[in-house]
């Protein structure tokens, strides 16, 4: 760790508006069905709509401090419950994951999943009508935009006219052409993989040739069983088999395609784009696409799923990216902490190595459909672990914070939901009921009345948190010092470089200090400095005792902490239970 200060890191202050994101898995939120069988039908098992998605609904969001609202699974997508009956195709059960099917197999760019639609026939409207619930309570709409892949049996039947399918004018016969929409492996079928078990009675052979490269990039007919499987490769002008050679001028076929959906979508009132592995697509597609859309949709926001942090500044700076996953640096970073076995060494690592620059950038998150829950066995096992790791997402820098449906009560699978077994994460690839929800659902009241009191707690917590980085200047378009250089190694009385991370968020007009404690097990008892240049040159303030640090968050630790605690030269004394923090305003005496 670099024993240097960093009042010469300024942090952009542009973001007067922090983005709160709430991710709704679709297919799951408004489901009150409770059978939960295995592979069960969408008639044994259920399934949440959009109409769901109330307006009771969206008002408790609001009150819960939500700003932005990512309906996950909307696009139409890969399903065993067959709509042959409304014109859409039947999918086949050797190239689909589960009953439901997962999300990010795209089907139809253009037309929203019948699964979520109360009336099938009218499931477009029924989202537009969702657009428009959303858009009344003052929130954004942000959906996926999935452009890597697309589901094997791809094929729209309610594209606007005119409008060419994805390989209608492909020539297969060869394994690439810049004019192509999909990489071929000629003369050869497609083999699915060993392992696959489909949960349908497979009647008639799955037949594509030549066989299509497999979304992960797997160029070969047969992937293996742990691939994307059931998707294939979009082509965007990349030659992977010949050193990954571009050819770009003039635009690929694939490039305009992805224009006009993203335009189509734009259209109908969504606000953003979370950008499905973003970074297996070229970032000089970014570059074009991002600023094509905005011309035409000025406020609308890309956020691109992406762990590798090397691509970072180019998807940021190239790529016109609004937003990033911190996946890579902050998330596990955090959750080896959770799991008691990291260092917040690493914390000023990311910022002074990795992206301290493009701080404001980072949509920060503990929980999504990829991640495992926070409460399951294979992460931290309780849910209030999260309370200084979801503190500090929050409130590091100015960038977006994101939660996860049910993340707020503790969500804890228990049990294999189907295709994705009994992993600890929500399934995204079955009909299934989420029974922590389902109590805030109580039937589509949307309260707290059948919720536990350590549930109605730990909501407190994050409604708490979500408004205090939206109503607090300092959190939400402030800048930010670190304070571990002047406290570790014995510069301060009893603090643990491991454990123990503290930090300024600071404006003209306001300034908090954060001191958290990630020891899962022991209180720690310390001092916090607060150094003189920071006091003076930083936050330009005067005598130290003419002010005071008054503790304002959380609630439930302010309550048994001590009203005011007062400055000295040997810092700030606190005591910190295990897997705490504390925040405190300086405010004067």
């Amino acid at each position: 760790m670099a024993n240097t200060p960093i009042s010469e890191m300024k942090i952009s202050a542009t973001n007067k508006d922090k983005l709160v994101i709430y991710q709704i898995f679709t297919r799951l939120f408004g489901n009150r069905n409770t059978t939960n069988k295995v592979y069960g039908t969408i008639e044994e098992n259920g399934c949440g709509k959009f109409n769901d998605i109330t307006n009771q609904a969206l008002a408790e969001l609001k009150k819960f401090g939500i700003t932005h609202l990512w309906y996950t699974g909307v696009i139409e997508h890969a399903t065993l419950t067959d709509y042959s009956a409304y014109d859409i195709a039947a999918d086949h059960p050797l190239i689909v994951k589960g009953i439901a099917g997962s999300p990010y197999a795209v089907k139809d760019y253009y037309d929203v999943d019948p699964d979520l639609a109360t009336d099938v026939n009218n499931r477009m409207q029924e989202f537009e009508a969702l657009v428009k619930r959303t858009h009344a309570l003052d929130m954004k709409v942000i959906i996926d935009f999935i452009p890597n892949h697309v589901a094997r049996q791809y094929h729209s039947n309610v594209r606007p006219a005119g409008v060419k399918d994805f390989g209608e004018d492909d020539d297969n016969t060869i394994a690439f052409s810049p004019d192509n929409n999909f990489y071929y492996i000629p003369n050869h079928d497609f083999i699915v993989p060993e392992g696959h078990k489909p949960p349908l009675d497979v009647t008639a052979p799955y037949h594509e040739r030549p066989a299509k490269a497999t979304g992960n990039d797997v160029f070969r007919a047969q992937p293996s069983q742990y691939d994307w499987y059931e998707t294939i490769k979009l082509n965007y002008g990349v030659d992977y088999l010949n050193n990954r050679t571009p050819y770009f001028d003039p635009i690929p076929s694939t490039w305009l395609k992805m224009r006009d959906i993203l335009s189509f979508w734009s259209e109908k009132g969504v606000d953003g784009f979370r950008c499905d592995m973003a970074e297996m697509v070229p970032v000089e597609f970014w570059s074009w696409v991002i600023p094509e859309i905005k011309k035409l949709y000025p406020g609308i926001i890309f956020i691109a799923e992406i762990y590798n942090p090397y691509e970072y500044h180019n998807y940021i700076r190239i790529g016109k990216f609004d937003y990033l996953y911190d996946k890579v640096g902050l998330y596990n970073s955090l959750r080896r902490l959770m799991e008691g076995h990291g260092s917040v060494e690493d914390i000023t690592r990311l910022w002074q190595q990795e992206s301290g620059d493009i701080s404001e950038n980072m949509l920060r998150f503990l929980e999504n459909h990829d991640e495992q829950r926070i409460a399951s066995r294979y992460f931290a096992g309780d849910p209030w672990t999260a309370v200084p790791a979801m503190t500090l997402s929050a409130t590091l820098h100015t960038g977006p914070l994101m939660l996860y449906f049910g993340q707020e009560l503790g969500v804890n699978p228990t049990v294999a939901e189907g295709f994705q077994g009994e992993d600890g994460r929500t399934t995204i690839f079955d009909y299934w009921g989420v029974p922590e929800f389902q109590d805030w659902v109580n039937g589509g009241k949307y309260n707290q009345e059948k919720l536990t009191w350590e549930q109605i707690r730990l909501r407190a917590f994050y409604e708490s948190l979500n408004h205090f980085v939206l109503e607090n200047e300092a959190i939400y378009a402030g800048q930010f010092y670190d304070l571990q250089y002047v406290n570790i190694d014995g510069q301060s009385f009893n603090y643990d470089k491991q454990f123990v991370y503290s930090y300024l968020r600071y404006t003209e007009n306001q300034a908090f200090l954060f001191i958290c404690n990630f020891n899962l097990h022991q209180k720690i008892e310390t001092n916090v400095r607060i150094p003189q240049g920071a006091w003076t040159d930083v936050l330009k303030l005067g005598n130290t005792s003419a002010y005071k640090l008054k503790p304002v968050f959380p609630s439930f630790v302010t309550s048994v902490s001590p009203k005011a605690s007062t400055i000295t030269s040997t810092g700030i004394h606190v005591e910190l239970p295990p897997s705490s923090v504390v925040v405190y305003a300086i405010v004067p005496e």
